[in-house]
């Protein structure tokens, strides 16, 4: 039968078992066989396409776009089982227009055209994620082994969903009734990290088949995989926004008083310069254990009936082992310590404006000072054990069937994802034996720096008499407790699911309308979030038990940092709460701390995990959508026009509370809107080889709902800032235009070239409220009591560090939330793509004519905004000192328009790939020009980075793979992701300034057997 919402002139290929088999595990099976094909086994059936192998992959990935009325990308299966790449969104990066992000090394995020803002479905069902976030599931959380191919509608029909700006990812299984014979598949594989130093496995396999019974054709698809996954990165911070050293010469004012910098600032040079104010030496560790499970059953009592059930199942574990080094309290000495060497930072223009350039420290120490400052800087040791463990559900019943000219689809589907955080981070302060210690739980370090050459590198400075040693570092009895969070937080997102499509044919009844299709879906969105923790912290050494009190607990902490780029400077010893026995057993962990402080004779207990209520919220959404469509086709030209109708109506539901944080109220807040959505697909083949398209279409980006909730929630930092919702954000508005000319010059090859251009209305932006610091004593300090009269917010659990006048928790923080720009914004873009192999030539060039390559660029450009960041209040210290004004009076913030995040203005990819006799191998590079991001080190927030976000700079990453088919029906391979080992850097205000932080991801090496019976 017709498949309904496929232009219904066509006919659908089906095909042959063996690309069934492939369909079915090749995602995971990155050595899939490329079993041979011949001239005669093309011609064995009528309608048959044989896919196999990494050239007809792409050819019949190339039909399907090219038969397609709308703009749509594919990636077949059996593509994607000869990519290097080990999940989804690695493997969509090979898309023109398509970029992602990483975290430490494995792609979590995808943007399509500049947008994470993004439709995830799977089988065209729209799916949740982990998270508050409204794209879908997370790409970490698929393995590749149960997805048949993967579709990107980047201009979407009026039947399409709702609810993307770049466009719509659809993840689609294997169809059974599709299938020949019965397929029996499997693949094993392991992956080694070379940071990690770690293997670990990959199990997939996949079973097919179909039967003949007396009431029709029945036919099953299960597909399920085991895989686990251990990613490192290392990412050193060092932050120097808050560093500002004015020269001897300046008249400092601050609050009407003059500051005397021959006492305050002996470290004062002839110009200003920037000192060390903090460093972090990050070791970023994921740990990912992941079952998935597909299963398909479809029954066709006839010709002309159809019924399936389709299911996922995901369990995901992610556990987090990563560590945070710090030197902290750096600032206090930044006026005493002289930099050996000083390098120019060029901050260069925002908005037109120069900045302006500032000396900043690059090579030095941060010496000892005790009549300075008697117990600074100081070190500590920090295990971070955050982790998500989630299960995702999918179900999809349905039946399609037709009747004379009229056909239609009924659906009901359901997409659940629970979530649970389980968190018992800890933070020790290093007591150096060789400093005074006082009444305060830490003491000073010293410490050594040297950022030249483009890189970040920092530790204990060896040299100095009050250095500790190795043997120190190590001693249980040299750490205190300085800090313990533990979370147990947890989400629930959910969407159930109707529609019903139907479609009249209508190409005997006129000359130009193909068919027309109408549809109605309904659907209803939950999302909940629940802020479950406990915290301790710890200033005073009379309540903060040494090591010696809870060394059962303790681990050295991993000592290879240097491994990654050959450093020799960085903290090598240190010791942490051991992250497995703090993941495996919280309960006992946390009772053998207690018990600790208890033994010590501490004065401050843990107290039980409890829900915050503030940081409560539960929202639910209800939308009707209606469509039309006409289908169309004269001669050369086909498209279609059509209309979605959308109304959706939102309830969202927060606790207020009181100062004790019990709840006084739990409004119900509601809201809603209504929009018409037009949508035009045109394509003209204006010779057999030549393909002219054209589309215009409207769609919506609906907020996350955690940007929609007034709900708070407090963490332990006092940099850090607090997101608060905003329930009026109105719902982005986004129109679209696309052009493209496709020239097929040669058997499965093209170039395309294209343009887009996007209009969005209410783009989401964000707006910072910081922080206002007062003079005391010479020294700037944060207001530590409620109600933050000077900006911010009160957050009662902050930990009080340099930046207070007083220790203890309690501090104002800044705020950051979400708001509509009330200006227009644009993105403008080109693409560019050319695919091409040398079969053709085979007689010519023999096992030459196996080479092929695929290569694709993009250049957008964004436009228009009304929102602007405004530089924090350390950010505008320096930029004013920059131009010599040095009155807190007279300062002049720096503004700029915001633009938008993750957003690069070039990016290409290109791939070249070998196929012959029975060896398959490919080598793909990729790259993307700099980008602003909020994916910082230590979570850095924008009042702690000038108020700007943060540029990685432009990067490209090499990976491979090599596949040999040993038999018909057994395959090895290896492959490689990032081979060259390659660096991120990430500069403070723009491009190449200052250099803030630094990320240093890991190599990984897969090798595995597949068989298929």
């Amino acid at each position: 039968m017709k498949n309904l919402g496929v232009n219904l002139r066509k006919t659908v290929s089906q095909r042959r078992c063996s690309a069934a088999l492939l369909a079915g595990t090749a995602l995971s099976m990155l050595a899939t066989p490329a079993w041979a094909q011949t001239a005669d086994e093309a011609e064995v059936e009528e309608n048959v396409i044989i896919v196999s192998g990494i050239r007809a992959s792409l050819a019949s990935a190339l039909n399907e776009e090219r038969a397609a009325d709308s703009l749509i990308e594919v990636i077949k299966a059996e593509d994607i089982g000869k990519l290097p790449d080990q999940n989804l969104a690695e493997v969509l990066e090979n898309v023109t227009g398509v970029q992602i992000t990483r975290t430490a090394g494995v792609g979590t995020g995808v943007q399509i055209r500049g947008s994470n803002d993004n439709r995830i479905e799977i089988n065209g069902v729209g799916t949740v994620g982990a998270g508050s976030g409204r794209s879908g599931i997370n790409f970490e959380d698929i393995n590749a082994a149960i997805i048949a191919a993967v579709e990107v509608i980047k201009a979407p029909t009026a039947k399409t969903t709702e609810g993307s700006v770049g466009g719509t990812i659809n993840l689609r299984t294997i169809r059974p009734l599709e299938v020949s014979d019965m397929i029996v598949s499997a693949r094993v594989q392991g992956e080694y990290s070379e940071l990690s130093d770690s293997v670990t496995p990959r199990i997939s396999g996949s079973f097919a088949n179909k039967w003949e019974i007396g009431a029709g054709e029945i036919g099953i698809v299960l597909s399920g995989s085991y895989a686990e996954q251990e990613a490192t990165s290392f990412r050193p911070r060092v932050d120097r926004d808050g560093g500002l050293v004015e020269n001897v010469g300046a008249t400092v004012i601050r609050n009407g008083r003059i500051e005397n910098q021959a006492t305050r600032r002996p470290a004062a040079q002839a110009f200003d310069f920037l000192g060390i104010q903090f460093l972090n030496q990050e070791l970023e560790n994921f740990e990912y254990s992941t079952i998935n499970f597909a299963g398909t059953l479809e029954w066709a009592p006839s010709d002309n009936l159809k019924f399936y059930f389709d299911t996922i199942y995901n369990d995901q574990e992610r556990r987090q082992d990563s560590s945070r080094i710090q030197g902290s309290g750096v600032s206090a000495l930044l006026n005493f310590n002289v930099p050996n060497t000083f390098q120019t930072v060029n901050f260069g223009s925002l908005d037109g404006v120069n900045l302006g350039s500032i000396e900043a420290a690059e090579t030095g120490s941060i010496a000892v000072n005790l009549a300075a400052d008697g117990d600074d800087p100081n070190l500590r040791f920090s295990s971070d054990v955050g982790a998500r463990i989630t299960k995702t559900e999918m179900y999809r019943l349905g039946s399609e069937f037709e009747t004379g000219l009229f056909s239609a689809t009924v659906e009901a589907s359901r997409a659940i994802s629970n979530s649970r955080n389980p968190d018992l981070s800890t933070t020790l302060n290093f007591l150096n034996p060789n400093t005074p210690i006082g009444t305060g739980n830490d003491n000073a370090v010293p410490f050594a720096y040297d950022l030249s050459g483009g890189s970040l590198a920092f530790g204990i400075d060896s040299s100095s008499p009050f250095a500790p040693t190795a043997a120190q570092l190590l001693d249980p009895n040299n750490v205190v407790l300085n800090a313990v969070n533990v979370g147990n937080n947890t989400s629930r997102n959910k969407e159930d699911a109707f529609r019903l499509d139907m479609a009249l044919d209508l190409q005997d009844l006129t000359s130009f309308l193909s068919s027309f299709e109408w549809g109605y879906r309904f659907n209803k969105r939950s999302s909940s979030f629940r802020d479950i923790g406990a915290n301790l912290s710890l200033s005073r050494l009379s309540d903060s038990p040494n090591g010696s009190f809870f060394s059962d607990l303790l681990v050295a902490g991993p000592n290879n940092f240097g491994d990654a780029d050959g450093r020799s400077l960085f903290f090598g010893d240190f010791l942490l709460i051991d992250p497995d026995k703090a993941f495996s057993d919280q309960a006992g962990t946390i009772a053998a701390l207690q018990q600790a402080i208890t033994a010590y004779g501490g004065t401050r207990q843990l107290g039980a995990t409890a829900e915050a209520n503030g940081g409560f919220f539960s929202i639910n959404e209800t939308t009707h959508a209606v469509y039309g469509q006409l289908n169309f086709e004269a001669g050369p030209v086909r498209g279609n026009l059509g209309l979605r109708w959308v109304n959706t109506s939102l309830a969202s539901t927060g606790n207020i509370v009181n100062t004790a944080g019990d709840i006084i109220d739990s409004p119900v807040t509601r809201g809603g809107y209504t929009k018409l959505l037009p949508r035009l697909n045109v394509a003209a083949d204006l010779s057999e080889n030549l393909l002219l398209r054209g589309s215009f279409g409207q769609d919506i980006n609906r907020p996350d709902f955690n940007k929609l909730s007034t709900s708070v929630s407090f963490g332990t930092s006092e940099n850090a800032s607090v997101s608060i919702g905003n329930p009026n954000l109105a719902p982005e508005t986004v129109t679209s235009f696309d052009a493209s000319l496709d020239w097929y010059f040669a058997p499965s090859s093209v170039i395309s070239v294209g343009i887009f251009h996007k209009k969005r209305k209410n783009l989401f932006v964000t707006r910072l409220e910081d922080v206002e610091f007062t003079t005391i004593g010479g020294l700037p300090f944060r207001d530590i009591t409620a109600p933050c009269e000077g900006g911010g917010i009160f957050n009662p659990i902050a930990n009080r560090g340099i930046s207070s006048p007083d220790t203890g928790v309690g501090a104002c923080v800044p705020i950051e939330t979400t708001i509509n720009d009330t200006g227009s914004t644009t993105q403008t873009g080109i693409e560019v793509a050319l695919q091409y192999d040398l079969s053709q030539f085979e007689d010519k060039l023999g096992f030459a004519s196996g080479f092929g390559l695929q290569a694709n660029y993009t250049y957008q450009k964004f436009g228009g905004g009304d929102a602007i960041n405004t530089s924090a209040a350390r950010g505008t210290d320096v930029f004013n000192a920059i131009n010599g004004i040095y009155n807190d009076a007279n300062f002049v913030p720096v503004t700029a328009k915001q633009g938008l995040l993750e957003f690069s203005k070039h990016s290409y990819n290109i791939t070249g790939y070998y196929e012959k006799y029975g060896l398959s191998a490919r080598l793909r590079y990729t790259w993307r020009s700099a980008f602003r991001t909020e994916d910082t080190v230590g979570g850095a927030s924008l009042a702690s980075i000038f108020g700007f976000n943060a540029v990685t700079a432009a990067r490209g990453q090499l990976n491979g793979g090599i596949n040999y088919d040993v038999t018909e029906n057994i395959n090895i391979g290896v492959e490689g992701v990032n081979l060259t080992k390659s660096k991120i850097r990430q500069y403070c205000v723009n491009d190449g300034a200052l250099l803030c932080f630094e990320g240093l991801p890991d190599r990984r090496l897969t090798a595995g057997v597949s068989v298929k019976f």
